[in-house]
């Protein structure tokens, strides 16, 4: 047994003794798949993070938390008799080679030469396959809204945002498309006037509806610019915290009573000072 394995195998055996209903933390045994289903969203989104700010030591322990998760949903299954670790592993090792029949399986196939060095090529081929399994496996039926179907199931447990560019990116595939981005800032403008209208008449829910439109309208400007609408986010979102850090600090941490003209000349001198600082580290790169 190599290392890897062998560290493997000690993790898992943690796990299993925190999971033992004799010896093991309360904590732990009290979790179900669904206590855990937060857990698994916030360690992915901790991973997510990591990887934006290139930090190789934080992400290799975010990493560690995800696999947790995954090891803990093993191990509660595997107590129930459903599935454990093992048939996860044969599971994936299978679909992987699979949906890789240009490296696995008769790659001197015409076919298969033709996915060789084409990523694209690649994920039509890996679609196709994937089409072709839920076909085999019963999960089509006589539905009247196939797409439709696949997407609600696809996106039912990712954010809303990453539900929103996924659903875009299938729609515009089987053709629901505009054609020019001049379309897509015509609804932009369109969504947003009924957004306007919404909040002056005072009807919340109605606002709320109108909010989500212009919300999944600007994904799909995202998705025409090739943009990530959810690193955009989280980048607008840092940049807030940072120069928001420096009002505060500026104000010894106390923002109540000042005026809205000495919070916005803060911020602008916040937003100077990161800029100056960014190109001085440019420059002494």
């Amino acid at each position: 047994m190599g290392p890897t394995l062998e560290a493997l195998a000690g993790l898992i055996a943690v796990v299993a003794q925190l999971r033992d209903p004799e010896a093991g933390c309360p904590w732990d045994l009290e979790q179900t798949h669904a206590s855990l289903v937060p857990y698994v969203l916030e360690e992915a989104h901790e991973v997510a993070d990591a990887i934006r700010h290139g930090d190789d030591r934080h992400l290799a322990e975010e990493l560690g938390d995800l696999l947790l998760q995954v090891l803990l949903h093993a191990q509660i299954a595997s107590e129930a008799g459903r599935f454990d670790l093992t048939a996860i592993s044969l599971g994936l090792h299978d679909k992987l080679v699979r949906r890789h029949p240009h490296v696995f399986a008769a790659p001197d196939t015409a076919a298969n030469r033709g996915l060789a060095g084409d990523s694209a090529a690649v994920k039509v081929s890996w679609e196709a396959i994937k089409a072709g399994e839920a076909s085999a496996g019963g999960q089509r039926d006589s539905s009247s809204s196939p797409l439709s179907d696949r997407l609600a199931g696809k996106v039912r447990g990712q954010p809303a945002l990453a539900g929103a560019m996924t659903i875009s990116r299938k729609a515009a595939a089987a053709g629901f498309e505009w054609d020019t981005i001049e379309g897509v800032w015509e609804k932009v403008r369109e969504e947003l006037d009924e957004l306007k209208q919404a909040v002056a008449s005072g009807d919340k829910a109605h606002a709320q509806e109108e909010l989500g439109d212009v919300l999944f309208t600007l994904v799909n400007v995202a998705r025409w610019c090739g943009l990530d609408p959810e690193a955009g986010l989280a980048g607008t979102n840092r940049r807030f915290l940072d120069r928001f850090s420096r009002v505060e600090a500026a104000l010894g941490g106390n923002l109540q009573g000042q005026s809205l003209r000495e919070l916005e000349g803060l911020w602008q001198q916040a937003k100077a000072q990161i800029r100056a600082e960014a190109r001085s580290q440019d420059d002494s790169a």
